[in-house]
């Protein structure tokens, strides 16, 4: 018996239709499942539309770069350089258990091509992961403040190659810097893949106008 995460789930317009859409959001380091539920209301999603949203809490687990402290991560951060390594192991961990939320919105009877995966900051790494290796046809990734943790285009599945992709990063982020979110943009450019890359004068964060521009883009992606 499969063993889910913990997970806030906050539904748009149920009463209208039953849900046959699904946004599975992942939260930074440190953070949890509650902390992009308030961002739900504001995105304005068309009315027709009946989406779940899924917000998972990352496990808790001892963190290198703060001393070993334990705390929600979706994996170990090592170290903070631009070249930083990546603590794999636990990144595909992570993705698998992301997979099973997939599978279980599937079952509930939401179509894989009606399942968009997001993620911010340590989250975004593994939506990258998540998204570009999931073995059917999604409907969008979308990755905030992020980078693309483990560029392994061997690994990237076939039916994901027109995926489409939003990349939004901040300009004056110190966490992780506008150009790892560049060097994931044109990483996947190269291979193809259609993707809209978005900068916003702020820091490792989230504005209102990129709310909105969100929630246009879950509007094209969800219809």
């Amino acid at each position: 018996m499969t063993t889910y995460l913990d997970c806030v789930i906050v539904e748009h317009n149920p009463q209208n239709k039953a849900i046959d859409k699904a946004v599975i959001w992942l939260h930074g380091l440190g953070a949890s499942g509650h902390d992009f539920e308030p961002v739900v209301p504001e995105l304005g999603l068309n009315s027709e539309l009946a989406v779940r949203f899924v917000f998972p809490h990352a496990p808790r687990i001892p963190v290198t770069i703060n001393g070993g402290m334990v705390m929600p991560a979706w994996y170990d951060i090592l170290e903070m350089s631009l070249e930083r390594k990546v603590d794999v192991e636990q990144i595909q961990k992570s993705a698998a258990a992301i997979n099973d939320l997939i599978q279980r919105e599937v079952d509930r009877g939401v179509s894989p091509d009606n399942i968009v995966i997001a993620g911010f900051s340590q989250g975004g790494a593994i939506a990258y992961q998540v998204a570009l290796t999931h073995p059917q046809k999604l409907a969008g990734l979308l990755t905030l403040s992020t980078y693309l943790a483990i560029d392994d285009s061997a690994n990237f599945s076939d039916a994901n190659k027109t995926l489409p992709v939003k990349i939004d990063h901040g300009t004056q982020d110190p966490v992780v810097p506008v150009q790892l979110g560049q060097r994931a943009t044109e990483s996947l450019k190269q291979l193809g893949y259609d993707v809209d890359f978005t900068t916003y004068p702020m820091a490792h964060q989230v504005c209102m106008p990129q709310i909105k521009s969100i929630g246009n883009w879950l509007n094209t992606v969800l219809t």
